[in-house]
């Protein structure tokens, strides 16, 4: 059994490094956007500037949460607009646990 784990964790290994090159390839981030998807952008980085523009002092403290979770929101649309794949560092390594326990 330990004689193919070994070659398989080592063809694993190369494939998945195989699939990391190519995702970083240039072609890749490029991504055409429609006009509504432009102007879309347009108004969310607009809307940013204008909440970084206000005096938050005189916020209250709902207020300064409705502003965070709208801006966790144009940050989702923004970046879901401009495509890729994002993995998180806790997802990394809880992909390396599970490869680890695994094998």
């Amino acid at each position: 059994m330990k004689k193919i784990i070994y070659p398989l964790l080592l063809v694993c290994t190369l494939m998945f490094n195989f699939n990391f090159a190519y995702a970083n390839d240039d072609k890749s981030k490029t991504k055409e956007l429609t006009t509504e998807q432009r102007a879309e952008l347009n108004r969310i980085i607009s809307r940013v500037d204008e909440i970084k523009a206000m005096d938050k002092s005189k916020l209250s403290r709902e207020e300064k949460k409705e502003l965070r979770k709208e801006l966790k929101e144009m940050k989702k649309k923004a970046n879901s607009m401009s495509g890729g794949v994002y993995l998180s560092v806790g997802a990394i390594i809880i992909i390396i646990l599970l490869l680890i326990l695994i094998l």
